[in-house]
């Protein structure tokens, strides 16, 4: 007769064992993540790369993009397998043991799990086609008109405007000066349009322009990485006394907004510039 009571006993005892591990290395994880964000918003040089890397990889989040960021200095587009696949590219063989962890959500379940990603050099398959903005194009145009439909608050042509796009928090406004080219004129849209939305019609009465700068330049430079369009790097001197005294789960929570709303304008423009694929019909053979 078994000895279930033993069984039972020795299947418990493996299980606390199992759940310890995953959470001595979810706590490993996150204490790595941590160390990430805090470097990102510490040091203008990360910052810069974080800039690129998030822009190359919109849909992450900042945490993510952290986490590749501490464990490879060459990492570029990165993805788990799963998304890999999505994708029409395998990781190779020869790299399955090379990967870097990050967090993602489980197939079945609620939360997230840690998981390998990998780098693109590390798999093989189809090209990727990354959408590219060009000044004069029917692209550019779409883009642009979605890039305004993200504004909160009217828009009103200036000729007259120094600049490309300038946010008025006094009067809640959105001037543009329609006579500079397409892709600066994007890009300082994008910037002025996070202005006005972390402004939040008034509501936010904790906004400074000041303050908030660095964040709405990083939103149109994400944007701008993203469809290829070159713009020069935010002004990142002040980069330390902006985050100087924050705990870094604030840290993240900061860099996690600016991602979500790059993440929704430039979503929202790929879906406009790039229509869905129609898989080829099926080949109907005579009958016989």
């Amino acid at each position: 007769m078994a000895d279930l009571g033993k069984i039972i006993s020795a299947k418990s005892a493996a299980d606390t064992q199992w759940r310890e591990q995953r959470q001595a290395e979810r706590e490993s994880v996150t204490a790595m993540q941590d160390a990430g964000v805090t470097e990102i918003t510490n040091n203008p040089e990360v910052y810069a790369r974080y800039l690129d890397m998030q822009g190359d990889n919109p849909t992450y989040s900042a945490g993510n993009i952290a986490l590749v960021m501490m464990q490879s200095q060459t990492a570029t587009i990165f993805g788990t397998p799963e998304k890999w696949k999505t994708q029409g590219r395998v990781v190779l063989d020869t790299e399955r043991a090379k990967g870097v962890q990050i967090f993602s959500r489980p197939p079945l379940g609620r939360g997230y799990t840690i998981s390998d990603a990998y780098d693109i050099k590390q798999t093989q398959g189809r090209e990727l086609k990354r959408p590219q903005l060009q000044d004069d194009t029917k692209e550019m145009e779409a883009a642009l008109k979605v890039v305004l439909n993200y504004a909160v608050v009217p828009v009103v042509a200036d000729e007259e405007l120094p600049v490309a796009a300038y946010y008025d928090q006094g009067h809640m406004e959105l001037a543009i000066n329609p006579n500079f080219p397409d892709s600066e004129a994007f890009a300082a849209i994008a910037a002025e349009i996070a202005h006005a939305r972390l402004h939040g019609k008034g509501y936010n009465s904790g906004y400074n322009r000041d303050d908030c700068e660095l964040d709405a330049q990083s939103v149109s430079y994400i944007l701008c990485r993203r469809f290829g369009i070159s713009r020069d790097v935010p002004d990142l001197s002040k980069l330390p006394e902006l985050y100087g005294g924050w705990e870094a789960p604030d840290r993240r929570r900061a860099l996690d907004s600016i991602q979500d709303m790059s993440k929704q304008i430039g979503s929202s423009i790929e879906k406009n510039i790039m229509p869905p694929q129609r898989n080829r019909p099926p080949v109907r053979r005579a009958a016989r």
